[in-house]
């Protein structure tokens, strides 16, 4: 459980937890009576505007999320808040046609309830950790228990209250499947069918709650709502999976542990000017090592100077030595730290230097990689690879 930022694996979203993704949309012939039109609709703010403290984009690589995220985070205004305090609403017309309710687990403080609301047959928001439906909807689909799962159509307006949300983010995506974003192998993502049609959801907000999200948002970068596809064929940018495993949705783990198979080279998502390296086979190596044990969990990690870009490494560039440090943020040019909490429009992404380790990768064609994690070593005592891993997109 990340319950602060200041958690070992917290390093940006305050509420950041395991998350239950539930089952994926689908447009089966039953969801096909249930929908009416195509395209994208104009959205409203899911939340009261006073009640958002912050936004933070998609792309984050929080822990075991080791992908870039395709969600935003609407964090209330009062984090460490009752559960039930902020009102949810829908943000355009539609049918919710399903709602899963999250296992019960240790780390769960409070229930978690995710809904998919199709606007069109083709345009559709995902919502994720209310911790309670709204009376109304609760009056259809009656309680839903831990693990539990309600798929009949129930229409909403856009406005009404679906739930409500508090102690933790309200997750976001807004999802539209006639955009495919630029995954080299888009069928590495079948299980989370909907991510590789994940959009910006500031493209389609309308004013004036565009505008006054936006002036909440963390990032001041384009895109505004945040980045989550960085894979360029012959380099190293983007995401990468362990040979034979069956790409997002690991073949050799259950689905809350597949992310041990993945790694992703990508970039800050408040300060994308940052390199961001995420390991999920960290963990497992660092155990065995001297690593002080409050940095055995650690997965995402800054360059060490920042470079070599992931988007200029290519097959010509052979054998690549990355020192691994922990990122920290601090208000414009300043040494002064950002708290992790309260908005700020002057965020930038800095590598600590302290090195926790040295990554040795080189690519051995277009779309295959060696990967091999050095922990407690720097970059003078690592000089080739021992036991490499070969990972593929």
């Amino acid at each position: 459980m990340c319950p602060t930022i200041t958690a070992t694996n917290c390093r940006i979203v305050p509420g950041e937890t395991k998350s239950f993704e539930g089952p994926e949309p689908s447009l089966d012939p039953a969801n096909a009576e249930r929908c009416t039109g195509n395209g994208p609709v104009p959205l409203i703010s899911p939340m009261d505007l006073e009640d958002v403290g912050l936004v933070l984009p998609m792309g984050a690589m929080i822990g075991d999320h080791v992908t870039p995220i395709d969600h935003m985070y609407f964090q209330p205004t009062v984090f460490r808040s009752a559960p039930d305090t902020y009102p949810v609403y829908a943000n355009a017309d539609g049918i919710i046609e399903e709602i899963s309710s999250e296992p019960l687990w240790g780390e769960n403080r409070y229930r978690k309830y995710r809904l998919v609301i199709r606007h069109t047959c083709d345009f559709y928001s995902i919502y994720n950790l209310l911790t309670s439906l709204s009376p109304e909807i609760e009056a259809v689909t009656g309680p839903i228990s831990p693990g539990g799962y309600y798929a009949k159509p129930i229409p909403v307006k856009q406005g009404e209250l679906i739930g409500r949300i508090g102690g933790q983010t309200l997750d976001l995506s807004v999802n539209y499947d006639e955009v495919s974003l630029g995954f080299i192998v888009p069928e590495h993502y079948e299980a989370e069918s909907w991510k590789i049609h994940t959009v910006d959801p500031f493209d389609y907000l309308e004013e004036p709650d565009k505008s006054r999200l936006l002036a909440k948002n963390l990032r001041q970068a384009d895109p505004r709502g945040g980045k989550i596809d960085y894979d360029i064929d012959g380099r190293l940018a983007g995401n990468w999976f362990v040979m034979g495993t069956g790409g997002y949705r690991s073949l050799n783990d259950s689905s809350t542990t597949s992310w041990k198979t993945h790694a992703a080279f990508a970039y800050d998502p408040i300060d994308p000017t940052q390199v961001i390296i995420s390991l999920g086979s960290f963990p497992a190596v660092a155990q065995s090592s001297t690593l002080n044990e409050r940095d055995w969990d650690l997965m995402q990690f800054s360059v060490k100077g920042n470079a070599p870009d992931p988007k200029d490494v290519s097959v010509a560039a052979g054998l690549v030595k990355y020192e691994l440090v922990e990122t920290s943020y601090v208000h414009g040019n300043s040494n002064r730290y950002w708290n992790r909490m309260d908005y700020a429009n002057d965020i930038r992404a800095k590598g600590e230097s302290e090195v926790k380790g040295v990554l040795l990768v080189q690519l051995v064609s277009d779309r295959e990689l060696n990967l091999e994690i050095f922990p407690a070593k720097t970059a003078s005592q690592v000089t080739g690879f021992v036991r490499p891993t070969a990972y593929e997109r």
